[in-house]
């Protein structure tokens, strides 16, 4: 049990990892400092988009508009914390038996 949780945990900070190059990588298509017609770029951009669309694009429904300010990475970020912690402080004490 401990073994599976610490995949969980791991998967959850990697992809903690994506959410943060994809936000990264959207400032940087904003103030055109990459170019979305680089394959590579527009390869990446694709990829790391489906990763993170699932997850985000419910929480966009929820929020109401905020001037173009997008605050879905920061509460999805939140989210994440909020099930590692819960994971390490009532989980994994569960799983080793004290």
């Amino acid at each position: 049990m401990r073994a599976l949780l610490d995949v969980v945990l791991l998967g959850l900070q990697l992809y903690q990892y994506v959410i943060v190059a994809v936000a990264i990588m959207s400032w940087l298509i904003a103030f055109d400092v990459v170019n979305t017609r680089n394959n590579v770029v527009s390869a990446i951009w694709n990829s790391l988009n489906a990763l993170t669309e699932p997850l985000l694009r419910p929480i966009r429904r929820m929020l109401p508009p905020m001037a173009g300010l997008d605050i879905s990475p920061i509460i999805l970020l939140l989210g994440i914390f909020f099930a590692q912690r819960v994971i390490i402080y009532y989980l994994y004490p569960m799983a080793m038996g004290y």
